[in-house]
């Protein structure tokens, strides 16, 4: 009994941080701001399972039977936690509501088990070593919890799959404990029967749980939903309708197929014309291929690097018709080399020089984005760059977000780089803003671009510079730093009071 019980030990203690880490993850990624997200969701459930611990006082008799019961219910509500946010998401109005009362719940049962567990055991094993052995087991679950879970559950299975996997074991868990000790536990014949049905529910859930997914995302999505799949790093997603094809990943607009080459042409060309004879070219995100396209229109350039976190991303535009289509097959051109690398790992261990780097990062809605527009990253970025060449930093909406917008600016200026900020409007965002670096102030508007280009001509690019005063701010800003990461305040401030 004793054994049987302290492996039930290790199964609920890692189930307990899985279910955890899914709802962290899950808020993160459709909330946004990982580091608040994961904060609160920690804070809670540490919380609740204070509280579940002190009520386990209230329960004096048939000890066992609570235990196996409350097994059941964790695995119904831990393992349901996830297809069950996903799908509530994009109709509840309540939703962070719903999030934190099934932390909560979920928590307040977890922190039941172990004090019951102790009471049952109590009168068999020694208190020390009782302390000793269920303390062990529960942290060694801990652990293998928070190794598997990035490394292995969110890329191989996702997060609903790993959810209902792991209330399935739960749910094992009291079953068989149910079966072990039926002579002790009264009424051990309904909870079996209680234990096989949440057990074949969640089994079906498991096998159906893409067309859960499906189902949470045609809720979410206006258009057809033709590509998604998760990586260990975001949702991506690719809806389509009779007139464009969109990317969104994290529930995030990336881009338009019938606007985006307002954006890309904008992201390029006033930077990369302005270089005489570029060759080396960097390019920071992008892994669509996009930009990449329209720096492979210059025929000077002789080698393209691309560094792309996301190693699903890079793959998925490399491979699939529709998007090779779009960016022209640009990642499996012969010039360029894509690397699956953090780009700020990158350029700390870089030591090439390059005529033109392009900046193409997610807006900086966490802390795990802003660390790549602060001044650390943007010294690396001075080193990387040739003395003529210039660099281009995606540097969201000046309209919306203009503290974010200068913000930015400011940071590159710090580091000593020249600036010249521009903007314009692509109508899937409306106004959006890009910020040229370069390491002397000799940089001219060109006066001639590419021919055959669709929406980038002389006199819309002197447009771009200029900046009407409600792109502007007068409010003294500060410079992104890695220890205050100010940027991503200033953008969820803007965005969070644009959107309500």
């Amino acid at each position: 009994m004793q054994l049987l019980l302290l492996l039930a030990v290790f199964v609920i203690a890692t189930c307990g941080l899985i279910y955890e880490l899914v709802a962290g993850t899950l808020a993160s990624y459709l909330l946004g701001d990982s580091v608040t997200q994961f904060s609160t969701i920690i804070g809670v459930y540490l919380f609740s399972m204070g509280v579940g611990a002190f009520l386990s006082r209230y329960f004096n008799k048939n000890l066992l039977r609570w235990f196996i019961q409350i097994e059941l219910l964790v695995g119904m509500i831990g393992g349901f936690s996830a297809p069950l946010l996903f799908i509530l998401f994009p109709i509840a109005s309540s939703f962070r509501l719903v999030l934190y009362a099934l932390v909560f719940f979920t928590g307040t049962l977890v922190g039941l088990e172990i004090p019951l567990l102790m009471r049952i055991l109590q009168d068999k094993v020694e208190f020390k070593e009782l302390v000793s052995r269920v303390f062990t087991f529960d942290y060694i679950g801990a652990l293998l919890a928070a190794l598997i879970f990035p490394l292995l559950l969110v890329p191989q299975l996702g997060l609903i799959r790993t959810s209902l996997f792991f209330g399935i074991l739960n749910i094992g868990v009291g079953l068989f404990l149910a079966i072990q000790f039926g002579k002790e536990v009264r009424r051990a014949g309904v909870i079996k029967g209680m234990a096989i049905l949440l057990l074949l529910i969640e089994l079906v859930a498991f096998v159906f749980s893409e067309r859960i997914m499906n189902y949470s995302e045609t809720l979410t999505y206006n258009d057809h939903v033709i590509f998604a799949t998760s990586s260990p790093y975001q949702r991506i997603v690719l809806t389509k309708n009779k007139r464009e094809m969109r990317l969104f990943l994290n529930g995030n607009l990336q881009f338009s197929s019938a606007d985006e080459y307002r954006y890309h042409e904008a992201l390029i060309h006033p930077g990369l014309q302005a270089v005489q004879q570029p060759q080396k070219v960097l390019v920071l995100g992008g892994g669509d291929g996009l930009a990449v396209r329209e720096i492979l229109k210059y025929p000077s350039i002789t080698s393209i690097t691309l560094v792309d976190l996301d190693k699903k991303m890079t793959q998925l535009f490399s491979t699939n018709h529709l998007l090779t289509q779009l960016n022209k097959g640009s990642l499996n051109n012969a010039k360029v080399k894509v690397l699956s690398e953090d780009a700020f790992l990158f350029l700390k261990s870089n030591t090439n020089k390059f005529d033109f780097i392009v900046i193409d990062f997610p807006d900086p809605s966490n802390f795990s984005i802003g660390k790549l527009y602060s001044n650390s990253f943007y010294r690396l970025l001075y080193q990387a760059l040739a003395d003529g060449g210039v660099a281009v930093i995606q540097s969201t909406s000046p309209y919306v977000a203009p503290k974010s917008f200068w913000c930015i600016d400011e940071t590159i200026r710090s580091v000593g780089f020249h600036t010249a900020p521009y903007h314009n409007l692509v109508p899937s965002f409306g106004e959006w803003g890009y910020i040229l670096a370069f390491k002397n102030n000799s940089y001219k508007i060109p006066a001639n671009y590419l021919p055959g280009l669709r929406f980038l001509n002389p006199a819309t690019a002197q447009q771009m510079f200029v900046f009407p005063q409600d792109m502007r701010t007068t409010q003294p800003l500060a410079v992104n730093k890695l220890n205050n990461q100010v940027l991503v305040n200033y953008f969820e401030e803007e965005w969070n009071a644009y959107l309500e």
